[in-house]
């Protein structure tokens, strides 16, 4: 019987259906992220400003994304938005959506910690060698700035990544789901399918994080001195 466990993944067009719905996963990290990355340097940029008002309310920003669960926030954008408000969304644009809140906010704040860790006599010394301040910062400022984070920004991909699995409850077919039904409609035939679908989803992940998580360790040991 333990062989026709693992038989269960090429049975039809399960195992395809399994790297469909893993892409689907990888999309929504990857659109979701690429947005992160836009907005997280705006609002870092925007967090470092000693105007009250906007570190008051980036900072409140900030935090309710930290507090807050990100399912309870898909359940908020995907069930009340749609419901309060009559807005038509789908799964995946709900998805994308919550985590480009989180991811933004993470990111907002690996840039203010990257730039304000970048030490005042950088500044000074530009301006000591007659350099103006876009040159200042295109020089001296955002290469450095850059090399620390990165490292960071890879790391946070991975997160959003495996955190994207949450997606599954609100009914979006990407691999979670998509293993649900394939061991639901072999709940009989293959009652040890669990183990193999389940199995095969861990060694997706891993394929596709430990790549990104190794080069975030090789870029941030290369950059550290």
């Amino acid at each position: 019987m333990q062989d026709l466990g693992i038989r269960v993944l090429f049975m039809g067009n399960n195992f395809a259906r399994l790297m469909g719905g893993l892409w689907i996963t990888v999309k929504i990290s990857l659109i979701s992220i690429s947005f992160s990355i836009l907005l997280g340097i705006l609002l870092g940029m925007v967090m470092t400003l000693k105007n009250p008002v906007t570190r008051c309310i980036t900072k409140l920003y900030l935090e309710f994304i930290r507090i807050m669960p990100q399912l309870v926030l898909l359940f908020l954008v995907y069930f009340g938005a749609t419901k309060s408000f009559g807005i038509q969304l789908s799964g995946q644009v709900s998805a994308v959506i919550v985590f480009t809140l989180w991811g933004t906010a993470e990111m907002g704040d690996l840039v203010r910690g990257a730039l304000i860790s970048i030490p005042k006599h950088q500044y000074e010394s530009g301006a000591a060698l007659g350099l103006e301040s876009h040159q200042i910062y295109r020089y001296i400022i955002i290469p450095q700035t850059l090399r620390r984070l990165i490292p960071l920004a890879i790391n946070l991909t991975t997160r959003m990544i495996k955190t994207t699995s949450l997606i599954v409850l609100i009914g979006v077919v990407e691999v979670m789901k998509v293993a649900q039904q394939i061991i639901e409609a072999n709940r009989y035939t293959v009652p040890d399918s669990a183990l193999w679908i389940y199995g095969t989803i861990f060694f997706l992940y891993f394929l596709v994080c430990w790549p990104v998580s190794r080069l975030a360790s090789r870029m941030e040991k290369k950059w550290a001195n």
